[in-house]
């Protein structure tokens, strides 16, 4: 038997003072002058963020606002596990898991929520991250424990599934243990060549795809190199310092955004500190970048080809996935090139996100 609490957002306020306090003593380290983002988080960007963060960031506004859809927590194989429920009023209304992924949050998806007014949608915290426990789980882990949620604790027979980043392994993983629950799943990606494929079996645009990875490996990729062997160590410094915190999460923002402006161009002030308030007053960076190490060399049904009806939309802050490489992976049955949108396009380009993946949603049905 489960039960279901009714959870609010509800920070309390010595934890904003000592925010506070941490960012007045924040210990700036040197820079080349005019650097931008070629060494990593541009200095002036996050000196005046910082300072925007101290002089005109309202959590308690922006607490409101993540509180204005309901929210819930349950505990499910020891865990306790966070999720946003909204119901449609449309009758029947098919339920919807939306799947976030790092270094994001169920934030990732509040925009889209009035969008999406003809689905029941599932928005949860993936286990470690937000406010769910600080337990990191495997793909096939949180996979299982969403299976819980949507089946036993909100008695959804069937259910549908999208996500992104570390949300599309997720998806994968519930198309292929519980495929007469999930009829289908939409993904922003569907993995990546791991160089242990056979190259003479890849068409060229797939092989071209592969070195492209490989390379973006060593110019992008040491996060998530550390993340799967030593994320204790980084971890120390993340969860003391908010500057460090943001300088480590707002650098993905900024390189896996739409391809053209600046970061604030594609996310306001609010977006980028409303997210990384939610690890830093959870503490979870440590947590959810464990989630990498715990999947690392792990034998995982997401690493399996999904025969469920999938669809891909690929955007062009993201690795440009060619169509061979998710037919591959996926029994693909539509594939969309974006014009706009990155990594976190739920939130970049919401409209649309939405719209490309109910028209999906509605068309396989």
């Amino acid at each position: 038997m489960f039960t279901v609490k009714p959870f609010k957002i509800e920070v309390q306020q010595a934890v904003l003072d000592d925010l506070q306090m941490r960012l007045r003593q924040t210990r700036w380290p040197d820079a080349p002058d005019n650097i931008g983002w070629n060494n990593g988080t541009d200095p002036v960007f996050l000196q005046n963020l910082v300072a925007y963060w101290q002089n005109g960031y309202d959590w308690r506004k922006q607490e409101a606002a993540l509180n204005q859809f309901p929210q819930f927590t349950t505990e499910i194989d020891g865990l306790t596990i966070h999720f946003l429920h909204i119901k449609s009023q449309r009758p029947n209304a098919r339920p919807l898991v939306l799947l976030h992924g790092w270094p994001d949050s169920f934030y990732r998806f509040y925009k889209v929520i009035p969008l999406l007014a003809d689905y029941d949608l599932v928005i949860p915290s993936i286990p470690g991250f937000g406010f769910s426990s600080r337990e990191a789980q495997t793909d096939d882990g949180s996979a299982k424990i969403f299976a819980t949620l949507m089946k036993d604790v909100l008695v959804y027979k069937t259910f549908l599934a999208a996500g992104g980043d570390l949300g599309q392994g997720i998806a994968k993983s519930l198309a292929n243990l519980y495929p007469e629950s999930v009829p289908a799943i939409h993904l922003s990606d569907v993995g990546y060549p791991t160089g242990k494929e056979d190259w003479s079996q890849m068409t060229k645009a797939e092989q071209d795809f592969g070195q492209y990875v490989q390379n973006w490996l060593y110019t992008e990729g040491a996060y998530a190199m550390l993340h799967s062997t030593k994320p204790q160590t980084q971890a120390y410094g993340l969860n003391d310092s908010p500057a460090g915190l943001a300088a480590w999460l707002l650098e993905k923002f900024n390189a896996w955004r739409t391809p053209d402006g600046t970061i604030e161009d594609h996310f306001s002030k609010d977006e980028l500190l409303t997210n990384v308030m939610i690890y830093w007053v959870t503490q979870t960076i440590n947590s959810a970048m464990r989630t990498y190490k715990v999947d690392y060399g792990a034998e995982l049904a997401s690493a399996r080809r999904v025969e469920t009806p999938t669809g891909v939309a690929v955007f062009p802050g993201d690795a440009i996935t060619p169509k061979e490489w998710a037919e591959r992976r996926v029994n693909l049955k539509r594939f969309t090139m974006m014009k706009k949108g990155g990594h976190f396009a739920a939130l970049e380009v919401p409209e649309l996100w939405a719209k490309e993946i109910d028209t999906f949603f509605k068309d396989v049905r």
